[in-house]
């Protein structure tokens, strides 16, 4: 049975892979709607978070450091978008032009980061990051006076959905006899935007600087001594991963029509770097498993546990919300002491791991 599975033996077994895969996908958000509009919407969410995944993956999965203030580039692309789409400051430009300057922005804001923190490792490169973050939060919550640029904690408003012609992602149309409702739409857009960002990610780790920050993560100074320029490598970490997180908020504050500061608090942050963590640093597929756990997860907690205790003790004895935290918490302490290397690392992360273990 297993030498029938064997891809080597086997290589059509991978296109039939992909083609189930792919009929799943499509798919997947009919089946979705038919329990209820808000699990597009979840779905659509948990693909966001695979975006934030991702990025991050490249800087501190790859490249070896420890960003904490990640969620500021998500910021940076949100209001980017929010700023040049609505009628805040009465500019309306279509969003194929402001995704490109969301994640070109984003990728400036990476590399100022960058800059100042090229010596600092560990928990030091840590709290700078951290700093990071909540400077941008604290920014975009006070840049109201004395010209109003970000309308502070209220947050901008009406902000335009994607439109592509006569074809608008915020309403219901019937196409070829099926209901497309916004939320189905913007999961294919996120989809096609999913597979562009992963192959990219593919082509980035298995490239030359996919190698350079394997090195640096392993050992900087041998990497360096190999004669690879560290500064440079780094501050291209901290760009490219700043630029998926600046397409993941313009799409963010496309599909919400608002965003507020509150969206890119300290907790998202570590929420995203769980994901990365608990997934399996530096291995792309167990970073998606990751996000897509963590975003579920919760909310499957949040729409059964009340029922559940309805069902045993006749009452509510503990907000569901509380018990999807404490559920959460122990689930991510049980994984880092069962499979400290995430649940579906890297082959060569285990074998570090174990290595280490062992000596």
């Amino acid at each position: 049975m297993h030498a029938f599975f064997d891809t080597r033996k086997h290589p059509e077994l991978v296109w039939v892979g992909i083609v189930v895969v792919a009929m799943t996908l499509t798919a997947l958000p009919f089946a979705l709607a038919g329990v209820g509009t808000a699990w597009v919407r979840i779905t659509n969410s948990a693909i966001l978070y695979v975006f934030l995944a991702l990025g991050l993956n490249i800087v501190v999965g790859f490249a070896g450091l420890l960003d904490l203030g990640y969620i500021a580039f998500y910021a940076v692309g949100a209001y980017t978008y929010a700023l040049l789409a609505s009628p805040h400051f009465n500019i309306h430009l279509p969003f194929w032009v402001v995704l490109p300057i969301g994640a070109g922005i984003a990728c400036l804001f990476g590399a100022l980061l960058g800059a100042p923190t090229l010596k600092l490792r560990g928990d030091y490169l840590a709290i700078v990051t951290l700093g990071f973050g909540e400077i941008i939060r604290i920014f975009l919550n006070n840049l109201s006076q004395p010209v109003n640029i970000t309308n502070g904690p209220q947050g901008i408003t009406l902000i335009d959905p994607f439109r592509i012609g006569g074809f608008n992602f915020k309403t219901s149309q019937t196409i070829v006899g099926l209901d497309f409702t916004g939320p189905i739409k913007y999961y294919y857009f996120l989809l096609i935007v999913l597979i562009a960002v992963i192959v990219i990610n593919l082509r980035l780790q298995n490239s030359r600087l996919g190698r350079a920050w394997e090195a640096v993560r392993e050992d900087e100074i041998a990497a360096r001594a190999m004669g690879i320029n560290t500064r440079n490598v780094k501050l291209l970490a901290f760009a490219m991963g700043a630029s998926f997180g600046g397409v993941a908020g313009a799409i963010f504050s496309a599909t919400q029509q608002f965003v507020s500061p509150e969206s890119f608090g300290l907790f998202e942050s570590i929420i995203v770097l769980a994901m990365v963590v608990l997934g399996g640093m530096g291995h792309i597929p167990g970073v998606i498993l990751g996000a897509v756990l963590l975003t579920l997860l919760p909310e499957l907690l949040r729409y059964t546990m009340e029922p559940l205790q309805h069902a045993l003790f006749g009452r509510v004895f503990i907000d569901a919300e509380i018990i999807r935290l404490l559920v959460f918490g122990i689930a991510l302490v049980a994984i880092m002491l069962y499979r400290p290397a995430g649940l579906w690392p890297s082959a060569v992360r285990k074998r570090e791991l174990e290595t280490g273990t062992t000596k």
